[in-house]
């Protein structure tokens, strides 16, 4: 369906700008694992448990993995926008992870507007560079707490979620269906989340694949989730706990990529190892074995940030996202290294069992010719 240009705009009589906040989510990898006690503060400010609520009726118990956070507190930035409060919330996570929130307001005419957000700069530097001073300085506080800290940060994960309070009022004064608003938009919607800056270049296989992982609750409220980005309407009750669920399938995603380096580096001296001499058998199938538990535990780890949801809604939200990120696609990868190193390290067991079952062998052969040696001498 090919949009009007009125629709395209989202503004009507009752409604000439969209309002709202964007969200630059940011996940580094910071240590291979972190120590299981508080951390009092980071940056100056004490930590809290991170507060999500539940906006809707479900289990009395958290399903939720609620990492340790500071919220900084808001400061106006001249920003390539104009002057902006941004704030910033840090989160820990007990996987050797760290993720930023960069939250700022947005006042715009048209969807099309937003596109301007994914540059945002910040007192002449980009939200990235900002962000990696902070985690930084994160890093460098956290280093007691942290077991085999990464020698120099990697570039991380990204992730932008585009909030609207409200759906634009139509001519009547009433908001439309947010099912049908997004039909009425869906090229502009598109063009925001694949960051195409003229909408009507992007075919309708494209602005209707990009925005087809899209789920409601209410007629109010809807969320399009692509791999790069999201849009979330009207979900300011229970915005806290999409924008944590976003930020869990982010973590994941960087964590999975950092357990990946790990495995090619020990594969690649695995493979080197297994053609050594067999006088370091033991050692090498040592290695291995640590290595393979160490993995086996992170992953369970990791796996646990997400293993219950207790809002559907949210769990929808969290499947999308999984789909989106291709987590499976790496969590089958890290499985298939993880039985490879399973196989060398039975193979280099197997190969030490047998050296040793030729040892012995050897030996009794050597024996029988000694006792019958012996035997012969006697007489």
């Amino acid at each position: 369906m090919e949009p009007s240009k009125q629709s395209m705009h989202g503004s009507g009589a009752g409604q000439t700008s969209l309002k709202g906040e964007v969200i630059y989510i940011r996940a580094f990898d910071v240590a291979y694992d972190m120590k299981r006690q508080p951390i009092p503060e980071i940056l100056g400010q004490k930590t809290q448990r991170y507060p999500v609520g539940a906006s809707k009726p479900g289990p009395r118990n958290p399903f939720f993995y609620l990492p340790q956070s500071v919220t900084l507190a808001p400061k106006t930035c001249e920003t390539s926008v104009g002057p902006l409060s941004v704030s910033m919330t840090i989160k820990v996570f007990n996987v050797g992870a760290v993720s930023v929130q960069v939250r700022a307001p947005f006042e715009v005419r048209a969807i099309e507007d937003l596109a301007k957000y994914y540059g945002l700069r910040l007192a002449g530097k980009s939200i990235e560079a900002e962000v990696v001073q902070v985690v930084e300085e994160v890093r460098r506080e956290l280093e007691p707490y942290m077991v085999r800290p990464v020698a120099s940060l990697g570039e991380g994960e990204d992730y932008t979620v585009f909030c609207l309070y409200q759906l634009p009022a139509e001519t009547d004064r009433r908001n439309p269906p947010a099912e049908q608003w997004l039909m009425d938009n869906r090229r502009a919607i598109a063009a925001l989340l694949t960051q195409e800056s003229d909408a009507s270049r992007l075919s309708d296989q494209e602005a209707a694949e990009s925005t087809e992982r899209y789920l409601t609750y209410y007629d109010t409220d809807l969320v399009v989730a692509d791999w790069d980005a999201a849009l979330v309407v009207g979900e300011q009750d229970s915005l806290e706990e999409v924008l944590h669920v976003m930020e869990l399938a982010n973590v994941q995603l960087v964590e999975l990529a950092a357990y990946d380096r790990v495995l090619d580096g020990a594969l690649e001296v695995a493979y080197r190892d297994v053609a050594r001499p067999r006088g370091v058998g033991r050692e090498v199938s040592r290695n291995l074995r640590e290595i393979r538990v160490d993995m086996a535990r992170l992953n369970d780890e990791l796996l646990n940030t997400t293993k219950f949801f207790g809002d559907w809604h949210l769990a929808r939200i969290y499947q999308n996202l999984f789909s989106r990120l291709h987590l499976k696609d790496w969590n089958d990868t890290i499985n298939v290294k993880l039985r490879t190193l399973a196989d060398l390290y039975s193979l280099l067991k197997q190969d030490w069992n047998n050296f040793w079952m030729v040892v012995l062998e050897t030996t009794i052969v050597l024996l029988f010719i000694l006792d019958l040696a012996l035997l012969l001498l006697s007489r």
